[in-house]
């Protein structure tokens, strides 16, 4: 059972989104809230899996709570939801510790899938997130000099669709492994890249051009 919190300021969003979660077999919703001042708090009480937190909240930022929960349970997974896809917002995000950023949708089945990533020590980048991050790195952010890491070339492979912001499943379709495999091959990537999440890994493999 995924333990969730969700903070989110749009009310119609977060009624509708809480009765799904709610409803969903192997989910369980602790709290809805419209804003995140009291998220350490409430993060203490309740010791979520996974936070859905809104970007944009009234009294501190989704990224300030963020911040601050991760302070004090650095174990919780917090998957960022916004309807902007602003490049300092993304940014500010991941380097935070957002273990997974989506794009406010209708259909509530991705933010299911987007937890169930997360949760499981994976991420969610929506796509256009995803191909966002690789511009804006090879842009300007890229370092000039490559850092030398022992990738396996199936271990490339998976990063590579890491990059795409590919889920475990669609990583296990797409390199015809198993879901167990993916897992395993993902944890080698987090040692050997000395990160703790899919978006410091994205980051540090664009960052040292590794794909």
């Amino acid at each position: 059972m995924i333990r969730i919190l969700l903070f989110e300021d749009n009310k119609n969003l977060r009624e509708s989104l809480s009765l799904y979660l709610a409803g969903t077999d192997g989910l369980w919703l602790s709290g809805a809230y419209a804003n995140a001042t009291d998220a350490v708090k409430l993060v203490r009480k309740y010791q979520p899996d996974v936070v859905l937190m809104d970007i944009q909240m009234p009294g501190i930022s989704g990224i300030e709570a963020m911040r601050a929960i991760k302070k004090v349970n650095s174990e919780v997974k917090v998957l960022i939801q916004t309807v902007f896809e602003n490049d300092d917002k993304v940014f500010a995000a991941i380097c935070a510790g957002a273990n997974g950023y989506i794009i406010k949708t209708p259909k509530p089945e991705n933010y299911v899938q987007a937890i169930t990533d997360v949760y499981n020590g994976g991420s969610h980048l929506s796509p256009s997130i995803a191909a966002k991050v690789l511009a804006m790195f090879q842009s300007q952010f890229v370092m000039k000099e490559q850092t030398y890491v022992s990738l396996t070339p199936r271990e490339k492979e998976v990063l590579q669709c890491m990059v795409k912001g590919m889920s475990y499943k669609m990583i296990a379709d797409a390199c015809n492994i198993s879901f167990s495999t993916v897992h395993s091959h993902i944890k080698n990537i987090y040692e050997k890249l000395h990160v703790n999440s899919a978006p410091e890994a994205v980051v540090k493999a664009l960052e040292m051009r590794l794909v």
